[in-house]
């Protein structure tokens, strides 16, 4: 038996015979997938012609034997086998994640270097500006359709439709009810609860739901259960009931049903680079490395926040001039707002922002202290009356952080972190919550490109201790690139 863990598919070793539920439910899978192969054979002709173009023009190549008419065919159709060689049409990294994006990358540099190895084994002169101009737009262009398709995606998944798993749940209730309040955290990510089985002790005579998951048996009937409501996915979280031997008999069982097996460990909140199973005596044991809080890569994540801020600073200079005059005109009172946050390890430091509220904003704080609109420790309003008509503006765009720019420049702040918090916050935080000083505040975070002040304080909390976990600079670009789009949309700016 395969199984997975972080809730990736397992893969089934005999295929189904007729038409069980599993199949019927993946008719939209097929159809995506479909769908990624015409789009990818599109950009690699486009691509293979802007290669050709951009080398030889409208004219024919003098002096060469090479029959492109019939080299680019075969490219196409080479290059569409890589990507089917390296699983960028598996449907357990289509989607979501980074998986997919890498694996097509790593398919187009592989394919590129396997053509340059064979063209100079066999001595056969492709023209190299060609083929450099073709993989290098084809590559993009790949990962470009890739993006659009799957936000398309996303955005039908957020709205109940889409492809997406159907997925039973099965453990103990609260683990069940655990699982089910994090997979819907993210509907985009495609896995839509449709029942639960629960140890048989916890059946009663009626018909139960956990929450508003409906109780659609025991662990004694799982296949069945599942097939009853048209599940393509058995999530199997923690139970004492489910033994490894139970479980073992569970993937026996679903093979040749077209019902995915995963398995989602009690570890929750750990990125993947950190996690690496090995097998042990027959065990899938999961190690999980320790997060980095110094070294190499904080160097270099240092050396590009200060290199980035710098010339940010310089190139937004005409537009911070623009804001500066815009707060002097609109109301009484300085430009910019220093206030005392806290930093990595605790320390306190002033960061800088353009002022948008009134002088006396402090003081009418606690007036409004009964209108908060958020739990947790934070105070927000969606139409606070201390923020000034400029202020609103600056604050739907978060152009009122710009001059945080320089505390990233004096190493106060990173360019993606944490939100940096107030010292009142910080004195009534837990042992849990304070794990969030173990690296620098930053201008943007998780927090930034997950809703912002619409938010719940848990939530919030959640995802900054997540980034201390998780950070890689990989990510870090990742959150950049998402924070433009978030600025965009002013999704859950006030």
């Amino acid at each position: 038996m395969t199984t997975a863990t972080l809730l990736t598919p397992a893969s089934t070793s005999a295929k189904p015979e007729g038409r069980p539920a599993g199949l019927v439910a993946r008719a939209d899978e097929r159809s995506y997938i479909r769908i990624l192969v015409v789009l990818d054979t599109t950009v690699l002709i486009l691509a293979l012609l802007i290669g050709y173009v951009s080398r030889f023009g409208n004219e024919e190549p003098s002096g060469s034997k090479i029959p492109y008419v019939l080299v680019a065919p075969g490219l196409v159709l080479a290059w569409l086998v890589s990507l089917k060689a390296l699983g960028c049409y598996d449907d357990r990294v289509i989607g979501y994640g980074a998986d997919e994006y890498r694996r097509v990358s790593t398919a187009s540099l592989r394919l590129a270097g396997a053509i340059a190895i064979a063209g100079y084994i066999a001595d056969v002169a492709v023209s190299r500006g060609f083929l450099g101009m073709s993989f290098a737009v084809g590559t993009v262009g790949l990962e470009v359709v890739r993006f659009a398709a799957r936000k398309r995606l996303h955005r039908a998944r957020s709205r109940g439709a889409g492809w997406s798993r159907k997925v039973l749940v099965v453990g103990g209730t609260a683990h069940v009810l655990e699982l089910v309040q994090t997979l819907r955290r993210e509907p985009y990510a495609g896995y839509q609860v449709v029942g639960a089985c629960i140890p048989d002790a916890l059946l009663a005579p009626v018909a139960q739901r956990l929450g508003d998951v409906p109780v659609v048996g025991s662990f004694r009937g799982i296949p069945e259960a599942a097939t009853a409501i048209g599940a393509d996915t058995v999530a199997v979280t923690a139970s004492g009931e489910l033994t490894a031997t139970r479980l073992r008999r569970l993937g026996w069982q679903l093979e040749g049903t077209g019902i995915d097996l995963v398995v989602a460990p009690a570890l929750t909140d750990v990125a993947g680079p950190r996690i690496h199973t090995r097998p042990v005596a027959g065990l899938p044991l999961i190690h999980v490395e320790a997060p980095e809080f110094r070294g190499a890569r904080k160097l270099v994540k240092g050396f590009v926040d200060r290199s980035v801020s710098s010339m940010a600073l310089l190139a937004l200079l005409p537009l911070i001039a623009v804001i500066a005059l815009a707060i002097k005109l609109d109301s009484r009172g300085p430009v910019l707002f220093r206030q005392v946050r806290v930093g990595r390890g605790g320390q306190e430091f002033g960061v800088f922002k353009f002022r948008t509220m009134v002088v006396n904003a402090d003081v009418l704080l606690g007036e409004l202290a009964a209108r908060n609109e958020t739990d947790g420790l934070m105070f927000k309003m969606r139409d606070d009356p201390r923020v000034t008509r400029v202020g609103r503006l600056l604050r739907k765009w978060s152009l009122d952080e710009l001059p945080q720019l320089v505390n990233v420049l004096l190493g106060q702040m990173s360019l993606v972190g944490p939100r940096p918090p107030l010292p009142s916050e910080v004195a009534r935080y837990d042992g849990d919550v304070a794990r969030r000083l173990l690296v620098k505040p930053g201008m943007t975070g998780l927090w930034q490109v997950s809703g912002r002040s619409d938010l719940s304080w848990e939530d919030g909390i959640r995802l900054d201790l997540y980034y201390v976990e998780n950070w890689s600079l990989a990510a870090d670009l990742t959150i950049l690139w998402k924070t433009f789009g978030a600025v965009l949309k002013s999704r859950g700016a006030y």
